[in-house]
């Protein structure tokens, strides 16, 4: 082949490559919906959500999706609130090209007010709640992270509490009652067996304000708790500053599930990497606006866990730290 030849092919492989690495001239528009984080942050992605909020607009910048060029992102919030049916519908009525929401009971909001609109969620389990007909082939118009799947995480929490303080033995779940119901609740109470402890409550209830978190505290003293493990649902992490704080207070020994309350002086944390998540996330969304529908995508699910240590917290709480814990862990914070 002559050289005038090779040189045209490459320039049409390059072309090529370049079409695909690049979505079309239109420009998209992503309604983005988280449940706490106040719309004026979500773009600057305040902690807990900034490594995760740099990895998802880093990998649609990869993608071929550039905010302000191709891209239009318009970020609402639930400040907090567990109701979002009048958020969904003015979301909805704003007619997106794609809706993505960081839970479970934002994404069922919805699915209740659009069937057309695709959904990309971080949720439970999907199929339980009536999200997807299987992880596999969702079905309909959403898809997205599963988290709920994954329930061995739970007792996974469990374990590494006990072998971090071997003298605990009636352990408080801090979460609002649905969790309490879920698959959540159900794989904590069936580890506690296994690993030698008692959970005791109470679940949490709406509205979840200061207040509320005090009355759980306190009763979770009554009942003689020793120690805690923290949901993660939305709401634990927008009080998670409060949380870190009361349990100090009533110097109790926690796990929690993400890194950010171990930055802020909780003990443990045994968490999803935000970061895996939010990327695939982005991957799912770049799939849809090229015109993969949501039902065909299968639901992710985490790989990725990372157990993270607080030393000065555990020297404050009377706590010496085993060395093979120690050893397990993917971060100390000294």
């Amino acid at each position: 082949m002559r050289r005038r030849d090779l040189i045209a092919c490459a320039l049409i492989a390059t072309a090529v490559s370049r079409a695909w690495a690049q979505p079309s001239a239109k420009v998209y528009r992503i309604a983005f919906v988280n449940t706490s984080v106040p719309a004026a942050q979500a773009s600057t992605y305040e902690k807990p959500y900034s490594a995760a909020g740099k990895a998802f607009y880093e990998e649609l910048h990869r993608l071929g999706y550039v905010e302000g060029q191709n891209l239009v992102v318009e970020r609402y919030s639930g400040e907090g609130r567990t109701e979002y049916s009048a958020l969904a519908r003015e979301v909805v009525h704003s007619n997106p090209d794609l809706i993505f929401a960081d839970s479970t009971r934002l994404v069922l909001a919805f699915k209740a007010v659009t069937t057309t609109i695709p959904i990309v969620g971080t949720t439970g389990d999907p199929v339980v709640t009536g999200l997807a007909q299987s992880l596999a082939r969702p079905g309909g118009n959403i898809t997205g992270v599963a988290t709920d799947p994954v329930v061995e995480i739970w007792g996974k929490r469990l374990e590494l509490l006990k072998q971090g303080v071997p003298r605990v033995s009636r352990v408080g779940f801090l979460a609002p009652r649905s969790v309490w119901e879920s698959p959540q609740g159900a794989a904590l109470r069936e580890a506690c067996p296994r690993v030698g402890l008692s959970l005791i409550g109470p679940s949490l209830d709406a509205p979840f304000q200061e207040v509320e978190y005090r009355r759980a505290f306190e009763a979770m003293a009554r009942e003689g708790a020793d120690a805690l493990v923290v949901s993660n649902d939305p709401e634990t992490i927008a009080n998670r500053g409060l949380i870190v704080k009361l349990a100090e207070e009533r110097r109790l020994p926690a796990i929690y599930s993400f890194r950010v309350f171990v930055e802020l002086g909780g003990l443990m944390a045994y968490a999803f990497d935000l970061s895996e998540i939010y990327g695939h996330v982005a991957n799912q969304i770049d799939q849809i606006l090229r015109g993969t529908k949501p039902g065909e995508i299968p639901f992710y699910q985490p790989t990725k866990f990372a157990l993270v240590i607080n030393l000065k917290t555990a020297k404050t709480l009377g706590i010496e730290m085993p060395p093979s814990l120690l050893a397990q862990a993917d971060e100390v914070i000294e």
